[in-house]
């Protein structure tokens, strides 16, 4: 009878754990490049310094916008690392690629101090909802040339063009480029001096 006990005990216990949903991890990806891309001014660099995000996304679970005043933290749709470091990640590839020829490096990292620009980047909002993914952040791009700075503002709606999780973090992707994008137009044209 004890046997029979343990058994139907150790029957319960596996039954419970293969229902149990598998976590499923996402990334952030850079753009494929665009053909259209000038190249960027010999010995350009730039430092990404920071990249801040709002605390209600800065956790390993995805938070789905639900309404104006509810989320939904999924607990099995996590981020492979955490999206400070995947944002900086993009931009640092995004960039790249937006200016040909240039070093671009995240987190300060070393790029030729004297002749580098330097960048920060404040994400204010990060949504995910069903349809649309959602991110607005304020830029500051800080010329190696005394110091000079711009500032720019890109708030990006990026439909969502398909079903689940691999749509809308492809959706963040294409946003975090236009951001990338806006970035690199105001290098370019000068802006910083």
């Amino acid at each position: 009878m004890r046997s029979f006990l343990l058994a139907a005990a150790a029957a319960t216990l596996m039954s419970g754990c293969a229902s149990t949903p598998q976590a499923k991890f996402y990334t952030l990806g850079a753009r494929p490049a665009q053909e259209n891309a000038q190249t960027a001014p010999a010995r350009l660099s730039i430092s990404i310094d920071a990249v801040t995000v709002p605390e209600l996304v800065d956790r390993p679970q995805m938070v789905v916008r639900i309404d104006a005043t509810q989320v939904r933290i999924d607990e099995y749709a996590r981020w492979a690392e955490p999206l400070k470091s995947q944002i900086t990640n993009v931009l640092v590839a995004d960039l790249a690629q937006a200016l040909p020829g240039a070093l671009v490096t995240g987190y300060g990292q070393w790029a030729g101090e004297a002749q580098s620009y330097h960048l920060q980047v404040d994400v204010q909002s990060f949504e995910s909802a069903a349809d649309t993914a959602t991110i607005g952040a304020v830029w500051t791009v800080r010329s190696p040339k005394k110091g000079s700075a711009v500032s720019g503002r890109t708030v990006v709606h990026e439909p969502v063009s398909g079903q689940g999780y691999d749509a809308l973090v492809d959706a963040h992707s294409r946003a975090l480029a236009i951001i990338s994008r806006d970035i690199a137009a105001a290098i370019r044209a000068g802006l910083v001096q």
